[in-house]
């Protein structure tokens, strides 16, 4: 169990002796201390706050210095953080400013505390605010990785206080240490920090439970640290007698990844066996040596081969590195064993923090930037910020943050053994994404390990992955829902938005383009409340369909003119009855069967369970604010309708549909064989201006079946591309899909 601390000072504790404490952990923990520094940081410290007191009516100063101390103590980073965690309250709290703590301690403590101030609290829209959050704990990394290390000292301090503060506020800062900080401190290696912070808001967030597990696990204690001492000794003798230096301990999993387990297992806590893991910690430089131990391990106890993860050879993203085996114990229970060196440990307890304890050892000064794997995290950072808004931001931050900074990672190679990390859960358009942006937006499908899969595939870590790319393809709405990685889903929404920026553009100039050749003006006002009339939430949306070909310029002009725009501003909108009947008078690519119509559009829209084109019988259903929903006649969903001759059914035909394409969808089986998906879409591609918008295969036994959608121009060419489809070795059938 997670050792939860006190960190209360009583009042009678003089600023002396709390000096004296500080100094005392400083000069353990750190490779170097500059104690005239740091006793000027707290003497500043303990002026700015003398007048202020916490929650629990200490003086305030007693919590920086407590902050200041966990800097030094379990993150052990270096003076200068210590010097500005004993400052990083004063800009916020005092009448002090940057510009005082720059003269008297210099611009690059100045900076680490001007960070750690900003990154203020959440306050009252959940979903904004939270964003800001993680907006500011960023822009903080980027100026210097140091200011989040504070920030999340802080937090572990007021975690360890927290009962001194009212129900509420202590839930809020539970949650947001759940949410935001804990995946921060996992990010950035920090272990021991993470498996606290989970612990304590675990504690305030579900108290019954906490104290469930927390029970059962210490009635439990004698009986599990003895059974960890029977399955230690004879490893213990063995690795001695093979000249091993080493140290194993028995660690227990903290609270809140014990209940996660039984929550995800549905398990009661007497059936999970894997509450503790030994960690054998390695005297050594030399990594070679750990798959020795390994061995030796092996030797006594029967390892599950599809529980070992070597992140020696592979790292993981924070740079955690260790070899994980999991091996059938006395009893027959299974018992986890990690295997490290020295400074892999280091890595693993403090993370990004171990980098300045490094780099100040050897006497350099140290930066975030001179870190590969903190680097490539930054220019990630980068790329989220670009071209952003606060609104955008705050839609996919916390969605995508969570999974970046907490999932578990798999490894993916190319056809070429390049490895790529991934989030579990990610699919073959993530790694499409992940190799380059434009090979994403033109992947129609993929294979893996020789195999066509699916673009939903989950992939495994040891997959081979190779994308297959269309030039015609580009990227489609329902992709958001197959990527898990924050980069696919970038682009893919930032294609999505600027094809919608486009469309929305091409949809004003076109009705621009018909009032003038009109000679009418129409006010904006009118255009929005005809906008609500027809059911879309603003100007921009009735652009955009206009812009799609939705509705016509035309139809919205009619709309206009029924409701003239020099009407007053109270008059009322446009009914239903009204649109319906300006969209019975209309006509272009849908006709009303039997009814004469003046060649100007009618409003419609097709409908996506049977996606009819050119040449099928259609029927069409009258809608609210949507006009006319156009069927095949052969769809199931119209089907009552027609056998009921419902009075919404209305009979319509094809018009002029000029150069406009239609979607459709081809179901497809045959053998799964290599060169088969390039047969399929070489086929499709050939007849004249057939684009391939999405492409989902599955296989099993040797034989393949794919959704294929396109956009066609009419029947005849849809029945070109199944002939030849049917002329492929291999194919078994070529069907027109429905949809569900």
């Amino acid at each position: 169990m997670a050792e939860v601390h006190s960190a209360v000072v009583p009042n009678s504790v003089a600023p002396d002796a709390l000096l004296e404490s500080l100094l005392a952990d400083c000069r353990a923990a750190l490779p170097k201390c500059d104690e005239q520094l740091i006793r000027k940081a707290f003497d500043f410290c303990v002026d700015a706050h003398r007048e202020s007191v916490r929650a629990s009516g200490e003086p305030y100063y007693t919590h920086p210095v407590e902050v200041a101390r966990i800097v030094a103590r379990e993150i052990a980073l270096d003076d200068i953080s210590v010097a500005a965690a004993l400052l990083h309250d004063v800009i916020e709290d005092t009448e002090f400013t940057v510009q005082d703590i720059q003269a008297e301690f210099g611009t690059t403590i100045a900076d680490i505390v001007d960070s750690v101030t900003k990154i203020a609290d959440i306050v009252e829209n959940r979903t904004i605010t939270e964003a800001e959050t993680y907006r500011k704990l960023l822009l903080s990394l980027i100026r210097d990785v140091r200011a989040i290390l504070i920030k999340l000292a802080d937090r572990l301090h007021n975690m360890r206080t927290i009962d001194a503060l009212p129900p509420e506020r202590r839930h809020r800062i539970a949650r947001e240490t759940l949410d935001i900080y804990a995946p921060f401190a996992h990010r950035l290696g920090l272990a021991n920090l993470k498996w606290e912070l989970e612990d304590l808001a675990f504690k305030v967030l579900n108290p019954s439970a906490y104290l469930l597990v927390a029970k059962a696990l210490q009635e439990t204690r004698a009986e599990r640290e003895a059974y960890i001492q029977r399955v230690i000794a004879p490893i213990e003798q063995h690795l001695r007698a093979h000249g091993l230096r080493f140290e194993i301990t028995g660690r227990p999993k903290n609270l809140y990844s014990i209940y996660q387990k039984m929550l995800t297992r549905g398990k009661a806590l007497e059936e999970i066996y894997d509450l503790f893991a030994i960690r054998i910690i390695l005297e050594t430089d030399d990594s070679n040596e750990c798959y020795f131990a390994y061995g030796l391990v092996t030797q006594l106890y029967t390892p599950i081969p599809e529980r070992f993860k070597d992140f020696i050879a592979v790292p993981k993203k924070n740079g955690y590195r260790s070899l994980h085996t999991t091996v059938i114990g006395p009893e027959g229970r299974p018992v986890e064993i990690q295997i490290r060196t020295r400074a892999m440990h280091e890595i693993a307890e403090r993370g990004v923090a171990a980098h300045f304890r490094y780099k100040a050892e050897q006497g350099v000064s140290p930066a975030w930037n001179d870190d590969p794997e903190l680097e490539e995290w930054i220019q990630w950072v980068r790329e989220l910020f670009e071209k952003r808004s606060r609104e955008e931001a705050a839609q996919e931050f916390l969605e995508s943050f969570r999974l970046n900074l907490y999932q578990d990672e798999i490894y993916v190679f190319t056809p070429k053994g390049e490895l790529k990390r991934l989030p579990k859960g990610a699919t073959p358009l993530d790694f499409a994404f992940a190799i380059h942006t434009e090979i994403g937006h033109h992947c129609i499908g993929a294979k893996v390990n020789g195999r066509i899969v699916p673009l939903d595939y989950k992939l495994q870590t040891g997959d081979q992955v190779e994308i297959l790319t269309s030039k015609h393809q580009a990227p489609s709405r329902d992709w958001e829902q197959i990527v898990v990685t924050h980069k696919a889903k970038s682009y893919i929404r930032r294609y999505l938005n600027e094809q919608k920026r486009l469309k929305q553009h091409e949809g004003q100039q076109l009705l621009e383009k018909r009032l003038r050749k009109l000679n009418l003006t129409i006010a904006p006002e009118e255009l929005d409340r005809i906008a609500h009339a027809l059911k879309y939430e603003n100007r921009s949306a009735l652009f955009y369909a206009l812009g799609t070909g939705a509705i016509s310029p035309e139809f919205v002009i009619d709309l206009l003119q029924t409701k003239s725009a020099r009407a007053p501003e109270n008059a009322p909108l446009p009914s239903a009855e009204q649109i319906t009947e300006v969209a019975r008078r209309h006509s272009t690519g849908i006709e009303l069967l039997d009814t004469p119509t003046d060649g100007t559009p009618l409003l419609y829209s097709y409908a996506r369970c049977c996606n009819p084109i050119p040449g099928d019988e259609i029927v069409g259903i009258i809608t609210i604010g949507s006009g006319i929903r156009v069927h095949r006649r052969s769809c199931p969903n119209v089907q009552e309708l027609l056998a009921a001759n419902h009075p919404r059914l209305v009979q319509l035909r094809w018009g002029n549909v000029g150069e406009e394409q239609f979607l459709t969808a081809l179901r497809i089986t045959g053998d799964d064989r290599p060169g088969m998906l390039h047969n399929i879409t070489k086929a499709i591609l050939s007849c004249e201006r057939t684009n391939i918008r999405s492409v989902n295969i599955d296989s099993y036994g040797g034989i393949f079946e794919g959704i294929f959608t396109l956009y066609v121009r009419n029947t005849e060419q849809l029945e070109r591309i199944i002939e030849k489809l049917r002329r492929i070795r291999g194919i078994h059938t070529v069907t027109r899909f429905e949809g569900p």
